[in-house]
């Protein structure tokens, strides 16, 4: 019994899934505060500002650490990194608030985790057990249905953006995770930002409004919070995780993320969150205990 409490592998496995639900817990923040945010931000400065923000604090720490430039090989995954989670997600989920609320958002977040385990197959190697699918897609139908069933004709441009946002944040996510077992965890989400910082930099001043005395400081700590910890802070927990308990396994965690999420939602924005909602967010965190233990 004492050797199974030390091996290594099962302490990995278990430190993954702390740093993963770290990392979610961290996340479950984002979407309320970037609706917080592009009530008073326009989403595509609010995107490269976030970029360029935690892409200055990442080159500062790559360079305080002194650590080695990436290899070349390594250059296309980071590229990816930097469209999926960079770019993509925070961009098609600030135009998506623009057109449902952040409650209605946070639900789609429960196909991350098929998104990512699917990916984590095509770019990751991995292969999970055939029940793991089942139930990746039992929550996943959920999500889907839920959305079907509040209308999609309420806002059909809003659901299609983080539709996209998924999958643009599922790519990242496998990408991320693959390149971190050689990389390392921080230094994958801080090279991607430091290679989109010749873009995002310039963008963030040409993007700017004329003036910031109307922002208001709710607007301002938003902003912060989706720089400093969904751009970057998460990123290092997040991609720890997945290298060390495995891209579609720790990957289910995402499913508490909408959990956390409606609870931000109705707590710092206070939107409602019907009951369809809760049941839905319910039976979908219920399925990661199957697609856990079924992962391998």
């Amino acid at each position: 019994m004492e050797r199974i409490l030390q091996n290594p592998t099962t302490e990995k496995t278990a430190s993954g899934w702390l740093n993963g639900f770290i990392g979610v817990l961290i996340f479950s923040g984002s979407l309320p505060a970037t609706r917080l945010a592009v009530l008073e931000f326009d989403p595509v400065f609010l995107t490269v500002a976030r970029a360029a923000i935690a892409g200055v604090l990442a080159l500062c720490m790559l360079v305080l650490f002194k650590e080695n430039r990436p290899a070349k090989r390594q250059l296309l995954p980071l590229v990816i990194v930097a469209m999926g989670v960079v770019v993509g997600f925070p961009l098609l989920t600030a135009l998506a608030l623009q057109h449902v609320t952040s409650a209605h958002s946070i639900v789609f977040v429960g196909l991350l985790p098929l998104a990512t385990a699917v990916f984590g197959v095509l770019r990751g190697g991995e292969r999970p057990r055939p029940v793991f699918w089942f139930f990746s897609v039992l929550g996943s139908t959920l999500v889907v249905g839920f959305a079907i069933s509040q209308g999609l004709t309420a806002s059909p441009t809003g659901d299609v953006l983080m539709l996209l946002a998924i999958l643009a944040c599922g790519l990242g996510y496998a990408e991320g995770a693959k390149l971190s077992r050689t990389l390392g965890g921080w230094q994958v989400i801080s090279w991607a930002l430091v290679l989109s910082l010749p873009v995002m930099v310039p963008l963030t001043g040409f993007m700017a409004p004329d003036s910031f005395s109307g922002i208001t400081p709710p607007a301002w700590i938003s902003l912060a919070y989706v720089a400093i910890f969904s751009m970057l802070i998460g990123f290092v927990f997040w991609y720890r995780g997945l290298a060390q308990g495995g891209i579609a396994a720790v990957g289910q965690l995402q499913l508490l993320q909408p959990f956390f999420g409606l609870a931000l939602a109705a707590t710092l924005l206070h939107e409602q969150v019907s009951i369809g909602m809760l049941g839905v967010t319910v039976a979908v965190i219920l399925c990661v205990a199957g697609a856990r233990k079924f992962s391998k």
